[in-house]
């Protein structure tokens, strides 16, 4: 099994690098990580479309859920 803190803790710190508000992109960022079976784009937010599941999350406003 997979832990989900060591599968995505790495790829969290580069991806949330640079927002604004760190406690929201880690929050944001582990849902995504989850449901995207560990599977999310390397560097910041310019890599989004290496992983469609991740790219294609949307939150309630049809906004992008994942940072």
């Amino acid at each position: 099994m997979v832990n989900k803190y060591t599968a995505c803790a790495g790829k969290c710190k580069v991806r949330c690098l640079k927002a604004t508000s760190q406690e929201d992109c880690l929050k944001y960022f582990n849902l995504c990580c989850d449901k995207c079976n560990y599977c999310v784009p390397s560097g910041t937010f310019e890599n989004r479309d290496e992983y469609p599941c991740y790219r294609d999350l949307k939150n309630s406003k049809g906004e992008s859920k994942c940072p």
